[in-house]
This record gives C-alpha cells, structure tokens and sequence, in this order.
C-alpha cells in the first residue's frame, strides 16, 4: 500500500488490540489500492479514511436473572458502521468470544458483503458475550428480554435490522422480536429471521448455505468443473454447514466431514443429514454423538485435523482463522482445488496467499456467504409487502443474486488486472457501490 498506508496506520493507533479489526481492514485496503489510484477526488474527499471508521458504535450493559435468582451482567453492543446505502444490517451474535475488535471486523465486513448482494443496505453487527449454551429457554429468555430493552432503543426498519448470527437462532430471534413488540407497540420487519408465522422467509434457514454452494459451484463452472462426483469437507455443524452440506449432496458432490468446537467427524460413506439434524437442530447435542448411530464414521478431538482429510473442494463454515497457513498448505498437497467461505474470515491472511499462489478457485466471505444476508433482505421486502413469497420464489432469487455477485466480483479482478483473484474483486466491486454513495451524500457520511 502507498497511498493507502496511512489510512492503516491510523486504524491500528486509534483501534489499539483490535486484531481481528485490522486484519479485516488490510485485507481490504490492500485490494482497493488500485482504485484509489485511478479516484484521487476519492483520497480528496477522506472516503478511505471515513469508511474504515464506524458510524456509530454502542455499548451497553445487560443485567439478567438465572432460573436460581442469581443476577448476572453481560455487554451488549452494535456496532452500526455504514448507511451509504441502506439502513444497517447485520446479525447479532451471542458468544462469550464477542467483543469490540470481532464486531467491528465483521461489521466492516457487512459493509462490503451487503453492497455485493445488489440490495439497498449498509453494514452492521451486534451481539452480546453472554453464551446460550448450557442454559435453559427461561434463561435465555430473560438474558434477550433484557438485551432489546435497550436495543430497541437504536434500530428500526429503516434505520437498523438485525438479524440472527452465532448463538442467535429462531429461538433467540423470537424473544427479542416480542420484547421489542411489546415496548414499541410496532410490528414492523426489525428483525430478521423471523418466524414464518410472524414475518419470517422461506429459504432463510437454508440461505447462507445454499447461497455458498451457488456462487461456488458459478465459479468452478467458469473453469470447466462442478460439484458433481466431487468430495467435499465442511467444516462447522450449524446452520450454515448443514444447508451447505444438503446443497452439495443435491449437487451431485459428497460431504465426508462436519465439526463442532469440541472436534470433527469423518464418514467416508458421506455425511447423513438426517442424523446430524436430530443432533444439532432438535436435541442440540455435539457432533461426537454422530458415531453412535453410525460405526463406520470416526470422531476426532481437536478440530484442526478436519483440513487433513483428502478432498476436492472444501467449505469451511466454522469461525474466524480456522485455517491457518499450514492447514491451506496440506489441503493443496491433498489436492483441494477449491475452497469457499461460508464462515466469516475462516482463512488466515497466510492461508489466503497458499490459495490465490496455487490458482485455488478461492470464494471469500464476503462474497462466497453473502446469501444468508441476501435473504434477510428479501424478508424484509416481503415485509414491507405484507406478503410472503414461495420457497421457490425465494430460492430463484438467491441463486441469481449469488451468480450476479460472483460475475461482479470476476469482472471487478479482471477490470483491475488480477483476473482470477476474487478476493480483489469482491473487495473492489463491494466497495465501488459504497464509496460512490459517500462521494455523493458529500462530507456529512
């Protein structure tokens, strides 16, 4: 970076010990160089400088009481980074990793990932380090109850629309979506992923997922492949892992191994979804149990060694850096040829380059998983609509929205010379949407 190298170091003295945040931030400013150099009244008017600093960012207490009577105390924030094009929106997640520096990094991520989907809106994140895990419904209850008392004070239709993210689920959405009814007396589309008897989509849960699969299986189709026959590994046994999964097997492609924080399972028989959907979505046990009901697959403490497992194409759909340099460095070894991001930044900086050095047919976050927020989006157009569309519906304008941002992203590498890097591109086409309404709106965003 030359003309943009202030512009980091300023985000590194201002964000102090935020290392997800400043990776997230060079990641981008090293591909979007190149238009700063053809754009000077850009560099002129601080557009690099203002869209690396968030709009507003709020933080906040939240106190509940556990079914003992014990009052405990968690952080609360939402980061709402930019509106340039619509109002906020981004999930909420509920972790005890959250903290400023990942909902920032993500937030930042959102700004370019929303742009992408083509749809009227900007960039946010939230959530809380409160964990849903090991409580009961009554706990959570109160802990989300709690949570959009003071929320609700800063988001709106038109303002900010949260969605669901890590921890937060149909349950937690629909706790939150109550409270916020209850205090202002206002049934509008303010959440996301609702449920469908209340303002929910069809395909919402599937979204992310199928939506990964899309724009993967657009870009192994422009250098002459598909999913059909391959063997794929997925990281992850969410939501986003298990819709993946289900997408690829339809595909034609075969899932060999899932994971959870605990460690990962490998069935060369490939995965049976209807096993892991008992465990995950109805009985919310952790993946180990899959080899109960299945002898010939294999459990494995530790979920490292999920990226040692020979296959074609993998997807991991976990959390943040789960692969690092020497994971992207085995699974070309064994032959991987493409890899695509259903999780948020689940490759290192270090990982990205074994990638795009090998020619890796490379689909990053902010494109490759841009479905589940593209969904969200048609949620709350069928909101604004008062009317609900058909799975199908749904469905057909997930997969154009996903060909269309992988087309913007390859015809952005190619227009700036590096036409088979599409983490350039979808860095460069995301923020050419961006920077273009900020120039407008003039010095006031």
């Amino acid at each position: 970076m030359k003309i943009l190298a202030s512009v980091m170091e300023n985000v590194i003295k201002r964000n102090p010990n935020e290392p997800e945040f400043h990776q997230a931030v060079k990641e981008v400013l090293e591909s979007i160089e190149p238009v700063a150099e053809k754009k000077p009244e850009w560099v002129a008017a601080g557009i690099f400088d203002r869209i690396v600093e968030p709009e507003r960012q709020i933080f906040f207490r939240v106190p509940w009481v556990d079914d003992n009577g014990k009052v405990h105390v968690n952080r609360g924030f939402r980061i709402q980074f930019n509106s340039a094009i619509g109002p906020y929106k981004g999930g909420l997640r509920l972790h005890p990793s959250v903290n400023a520096s990942i909902l920032k990094f993500l937030g930042f991520e959102q700004i370019f990932k929303n742009s992408l989907t083509g749809l009227p809106i900007g960039g946010g994140k939230g959530g809380s380090d409160f964990d849903p895990k090991g409580k009961s419904d009554g706990e959570v209850m109160r802990f989300c109850q709690s949570f959009m008392t003071e929320l609700q004070r800063h988001i709106g239709e038109n303002t900010d629309v949260p969605a669901g993210d890590i921890g937060t689920g149909a349950r937690e959405i629909g706790f939150m979506y109550g409270q916020y009814k209850r205090l202002r007396n206002d049934f509008t589309g303010v959440l996301t992923g609702k449920g469908l008897t209340w303002g929910g989509s069809l395909a919402r849960t599937e979204a992310t997922g199928y939506g990964l699969c899309y724009f993967m299986d657009e870009a192994l189709k422009a250098k002459g492949k598909s999913f059909k026959g391959t063997t794929v590994v997925v990281s992850g046994s969410g939501n986003v892992a298990i819709y993946a999964t289900e997408k690829v097997h339809q595909l034609g492609g075969k899932v060999v191994a899932l994971s959870d924080s605990n460690g990962y399972i490998y069935d060369p028989d490939g995965i049976k979804l209807d096993t892991v959907k008992k465990l995950k979505e109805v009985e919310r046990k952790r993946i180990s149990e899959y080899v109960k009901f299945h002898p010939n697959a294999k459990y494995t403490e530790g979920c490292a060694g999920i990226w040692s497992i020979k296959c074609d194409i993998a997807l991991p759909s976990a959390t943040q850096n789960e692969i690092d340099e020497n994971s992207a460095k085995t699974l070309v070894a064994n032959g991987c040829y493409a890899v695509g991001e259903g999780a948020n930044m689940p490759s290192t900086p270090e990982a990205v380059d074994v990638f795009l050095k090998n020619k890796i047919i490379y689909g990053p976050a902010k494109a490759a998983n841009a479905g589940g927020v593209a969904t969200s989006a048609l949620e709350m157009c069928q909101n604004s609509m008062r009317y609900s569309w058909t799975f199908e519906e749904v469905d057909a304008k997930l997969k154009n929205i996903m060909i269309n941002i992988y087309k913007a992203a390859s015809a952005a590498a190619k227009e700036y010379g590096d036409e088979d890097n599409l983490v350039m591109g979808a860095n460069i086409a995301g923020f050419l949407k961006v920077a273009d309404a900020m120039y407008a709106h003039g010095i006031a965003y």
